[in-house]
């Protein structure tokens, strides 16, 4: 099953997951957006900037129309081309207002990054240790089913090499009807997941393991996770689209509706689409609970690998890696402390994050050479193995497209030279 979260690699190569499985989007309408407020229009409309738009509409138009999903937009930052959106599809099927790149959505796994640039703020300011156990901030906690926080440390939580299950595991097969407005601790969830058999691969991509970083920062702070994103992300980047939900089922403001596909009918008739704007998400709290928009994701991203964040022996931990599971992830794939590390077939390698809700919703932001940033938006999640791979051909499309074209390109040391 999926969990809360990220840009996953789906095994199914049929129909789409249902209920926690989906946790992992009808006519189709081009839209190109306009430009965030301000944010500043592109820069020229060079051929190169002009085709590699329309090499990311059509790719769009690859998930909408060939795989039948609801929506997907995307949002572009490029200091050669300006900052320009595109999407496809629409954004509600209800009403059929086409799907655009300023609406808001929930991030789900992107989530993951924000909390863990918090932690390693706090390791800068001497407050954290990245290879300190978690017994030492949390004694007594992790224990149990051959678990043992003095064994364990903080590095190993935000890598995902610490060995602990994800507690969504526990949800796979239970009624979305059971969980789907729940309210849920950490705690709580934390114990489930350590009552679950112990995963048999070294690197485990687990929600857990955030819920139990968000739990340090509250140790050291003495203010909740949500509170201290909030006061050391949020507010000073002007995100004033990102937000903690807490209990409120709903998203506030303009928003794309999000649908995940249902059970299978008594008769055995194809599932049909099942509308999940409306859920509890603190079931995956610090590790995917945020509301934002491809924009706001765009701006952490950029301040982040802009230094405004972290200074840079601070990020260079971040995106210290090991090797993800490809099953989980995709061939190639990396990842640092809450950060995927991706190589790009035109050179280099794109960095950032991606997410999952269990309503549907599915983001990604990342970072790529030049310092280009994208931001995807789908309001329902691909459910086959051929859509994740076309999915993940919009991002190489976003980043490459015009890279490719251009005869001339520059050799940095960032297109060929960077291994995480």
């Amino acid at each position: 099953m999926t969990s809360l979260h990220h840009s996953e690699r789906r095994a199914s190569s049929g129909r789409r997951g249902r209920g926690a499985a989906a946790f992992a989007m009808a006519s189709v309408v081009l839209a190109l957006t306009a430009p965030s407020a301000g944010a500043a229009g592109p820069r020229t409309s060079s051929v190169g900037c002009d085709s590699a738009r329309g090499a990311v509409v059509d790719s769009l138009g690859v998930l909408t129309q060939r795989h039948g999903l609801a929506g997907a937009a995307v949002e572009v930052v490029d200091g050669r081309c300006g900052t320009w959106g595109a999407a496809r599809g629409v954004a509600d099927l209800g009403t059929g207002r086409p799907m655009n790149a300023t609406d808001r959505l929930r991030i789900g796994s992107v989530t993951k990054t924000f909390t863990a640039t918090v932690v390693v703020q706090l390791a800068a300011e001497g407050r954290i240790g990245l290879d300190a156990p978690v017994e030492r901030y949390l004694p007594g906690l992790i224990r149990g089913n051959g678990h043992d926080g003095r064994r364990i440390t903080v590095r190993q939580l935000l890598q995902h090499t610490s060995g602990i299950a994800d507690h969504m595991k526990a949800f796979t097969d239970r009624p979305v009807s059971e969980w789907r407005y729940r309210h849920f601790e950490a705690r709580e969830l934390i114990a489930t997941a350590l009552e679950l058999p112990r995963p048999d691969k070294k690197w485990h991509y687990s929600t857990t393991n955030t819920l139990i970083a968000g739990l340090i920062v509250e140790k050291v702070t003495g203010r909740g996770v949500e509170a201290e994103v909030t006061r050391r992300i949020i507010k000073p980047l002007g995100l004033r689209d990102t937000y903690w939900p807490g209990d409120d089922i709903r998203i506030r403001g303009p928003h794309s509706r999000s649908y995940f596909t249902g059970a299978d009918a008594p008769d055995g008739t194809h599932p049909a689409r099942v509308d999940g704007t409306e859920w509890n998400v603190t079931l995956g709290g610090a590790g995917g609970a945020l509301v934002s928009t491809p924009s706001d994701v765009n701006r952490f991203f950029g301040a982040l690998f802009g230094g405004k964040l972290l200074p840079a022996r601070w990020l260079a931990e971040m995106k210290r890696t090991v090797p993800a599971d490809p099953e989980r992830l995709w061939p190639g794939a990396r990842y640092g402390l809450a950060l995927v590390g991706s190589p790009l077939e035109c050179g280099g390698w794109w960095w950032g994050h991606g997410g999952t809700t269990p309503g549907g919703h599915r983001a990604l932001g990342a970072v790529g050479p030049g310092g280009r940033s994208i931001s995807l938006a789908l309001n329902e999640v691909p459910g086959t193995t051929q859509a994740e791979e076309d999915l993940r051909a919009v991002v190489s499309t976003a980043f490459c497209a015009d890279r490719i074209e251009r005869t001339a390109r520059i050799d940095r040391p960032d297109h060929v030279k960077e291994t995480p």
